[in-house]
């Protein structure tokens, strides 16, 4: 008997379960695969085998939750179904999404692939977004998508996007990020501050704090919800 056939290397009788799992595997990897590969044709194989050999099982997973929230976007926001993305901006934004496994952030990782596609496939303007969430913390995630859901939102006299100021306090950022540590929060928000993503932080005499977006905060939100523009994504009308 052959030893791969010998019955003493399962002796749990597992392996039918295991191959059953690998099966299950390889057809979601051939779905994300297969999706890339219609967004991004000159890199499908190189993608094909990213997903199958060089990437560790978590990181896969990763992927294909990414890949299959992207597609879902896609389908929504698709005009002519034909629209692609650069290949340097599909392979950074899944490089960095794929050490995620959080759902909502992940969910930006896959709005960033789709707002990417476009009719020619040339536009790199995504890269400065995928740099930006690359630093950013899920508690961030957090407090940037809070913050630019809520703030009152406008477009300036010249046609900017811009928003009105935004408060909250310690117990709503706490419950909203689930950091009771105020000290970790404080970086938190400077961090943001630093990024040029939130305009304001805590006050040194009060547990109050200003979480308002700058503009490329509103246009990085949109891009991660797989819009371009975040005139059109908050359907802003300009005051007269």
């Amino acid at each position: 008997m052959a030893e791969k056939d010998s019955p003493s290397l399962d002796i749990l009788g597992i392996k039918p379960v295991g191959e059953a799992i690998n099966t299950a595997v390889k057809g979601a990897i051939d779905g994300a695969s297969a999706f890339l590969g219609r967004i991004c044709l000159p890199a499908a194989e190189e993608f094909g085998l990213l997903l199958r050999d060089r990437v560790s099982a978590w990181r896969t997973g990763n992927l294909i939750k990414i890949t299959e929230k992207a597609e879902r976007k896609f389908k929504e926001s698709s005009i002519s179904g034909t629209e692609h993305a650069h290949p340097r901006l599909v392979s950074l934004t899944l490089e960095r999404g794929s050490w995620i496994d959080t759902d909502e952030v992940q969910e930006m990782w896959a709005g960033l692939l789709v707002s990417s596609c476009t009719n020619d496939g040339q536009d790199e303007s995504n890269l400065m977004f995928i740099q930006l969430l690359s630093q950013l913390t899920t508690s961030q995630v957090r407090v940037l998508k809070y913050s630019c859901e809520t703030a009152s939102k406008y477009i300036t006299s010249a046609g900017w996007v811009a928003a009105h100021h935004l408060s909250i306090t310690l117990a709503e950022l706490q419950s909203l990020t689930g950091i009771e540590d105020f000290q970790r929060l404080d970086r938190e928000l400077d961090h943001l501050r630093a990024l040029e993503l939130i305009n304001g932080g805590f006050s040194p005499q009060s547990t109050n704090a200003y979480i308002t977006p700058y503009p490329l905060a509103l246009h990085l939100y949109a891009r991660c919800q797989g819009a371009l523009s975040p005139i059109e994504f908050f359907n802003l009308k300009k005051t007269e």
